[in-house]
């Protein structure tokens, strides 16, 4: 009888998943935590987006990463003798890494849990800014850049996940925006802490959302649907509790959930050959067309370079308009986060790309043109003008619909 329980719960303890995190709710005992808990938290969507605003700080980590490269190109190419095709590849690492990074990610989100890939995903970032912040050679520099676009890469797909899965249905467009929000904050800060601290310090700068991340993730609770999906039923129960309040029945969405995972795994794999059927094509299609046009449309290098194109627009403070930039970029994912739901997410795609189109296109001719232009006219001065307002308006139109929706609407799709 022993040996049959032993080998019972060796089963059960291979169903559990490799990395569970604590939660703020299981700490002492169930019943006295629930009640000192839910004079806290009453109403859901404070319980959400308490949640929603701890796992931000992994895109701010994405942000600050992105926009790192922009004020800092002049001081790391001189104080380290950089030419400026090093530095460009020192600036494109954190897209190879993040490439790394995102093929990993679904099997780590998979077994360690959504907080768990987070956790892990802090580690090389941090590592990465001590990297670069004591480099004194490319090779350094190029191992942190890579290391932060490896923990990049994670947080891009576990967050936008973790977030479609807490977040309420009538909630969920606006709550899934905050994900590019967040990495726009993070640009903007990158862009406005580089006007005050050298690059070393704002290297060091850097592992701070990451050092608040970790310690934030021991109060939240894990993704209801993939505590399910491991087979932890009270931990997702007591978690879907928390997020919707202790006051709200929970009985529909639990059997809502239940009902998903019991589909979704009867499914045996699909097969390469399964991806002829329009059902599984399609919504792929969709999903990483959508942010494979998004990484075309060119946002990344205006942003790892603003600085640079702002001084060969004329501009005299090229790292004050970079901030300002990143400014605009906030506001305007702010208002796509605020339209979302109401605007509907295809209509928000087509004016973004529009416009960023338009953009482009003005910002391409007006810098042809100063070839021809002699830079004491008039016509010169023109010309820079229409290029700053061109940057700018790409920037908006990104904001709007291009940055934000392809996240959101990949973390829909891989939800089922």
């Amino acid at each position: 009888m022993s040996n049959r329980d032993d080998t019972e719960e060796g089963r059960n303890d291979l169903r559990r998943p490799f990395l569970h995190t604590g939660s703020w709710y299981r700490m002492g005992s169930r019943q006295s935590s629930m009640m000192e808990s839910s004079l806290i938290i009453r109403d859901s969507s404070i319980s959400v987006l308490a949640c929603v605003l701890i796992v931000a700080l992994g895109p701010i980590q994405f942000g600050f990463t992105c926009g790192y490269s922009s004020p800092t190109q002049a001081a790391i190419t001189k104080d380290l003798g950089l030419t400026v095709s090093e530095y460009s590849v020192f600036g494109s690492l954190s897209n190879v890494g993040a490439m790394v990074g995102a093929i990993a990610s679904g099997q780590i989100a998979e077994y360690m849990g959504r907080k768990g890939s987070l956790m892990i995903a802090a580690i090389p970032n941090s590592i990465g800014w001590l990297t670069i912040s004591f480099a004194k050679d490319t090779s350094f520099l190029y191992m942190g850049r890579l290391l932060e676009g490896f923990g990049v890469g994670i947080i891009s797909y576990t967050v936008p996940v973790y977030i479609a899965e807490i977040a309420p249905q009538n909630m969920r467009g606006a709550l899934g925006s905050v994900n590019q929000l967040s990495v726009t904050v993070g640009i903007m800060l990158a862009y406005l802490l580089g006007l005050f601290v050298p690059w070393r310090i704002l290297a060091v700068l850097g592992v701070l959302p990451c050092t608040l991340l970790i310690p934030g993730l021991f109060f939240i609770p894990e993704s209801p649907r993939w505590l399910a999906k491991m087979g932890l039923t009270d931990d997702f129960e007591t978690s879907l509790q928390v997020l919707r309040g202790f006051d709200t029945d929970i009985s529909i969405e639990v059997n809502e959930i239940k009902r998903s995972v019991a589909s979704s795994g009867k499914r045996s794999a699909i097969r390469f050959v399964d991806l002829k059927r329009r059902r599984y094509y399609f919504p792929l299609m969709v999903g990483i067309g959508l942010l494979v046009l998004q990484q075309l449309g060119g946002i990344n290098g205006v942003l790892f370079y603003s600085s640079t194109i702002f001084a060969s627009a004329g501009v005299s403070s090229s790292n004050v308009a970079t901030f300002g930039v990143g400014a605009v970029q906030v506001v305007a994912t702010a208002v796509a986060t605020w339209l979302v739901d109401k605007s509907g997410r295809r209509l928000l795609l087509m004016i973004s790309s529009i416009g960023m189109t338009i953009s482009l296109v003005i910002v391409a001719v007006a810098f042809y043109l100063k070839e021809y232009v002699s830079p004491d006219s008039d016509m010169y001065n023109i010309l820079s003008m229409v290029s700053v307002v061109g940057v700018v308006a790409m920037v908006i139109s990104c904001s709007l619909g291009m940055g934000p929706i392809p996240w959101l609407i990949m973390s829909e799709v891989s939800k089922y």
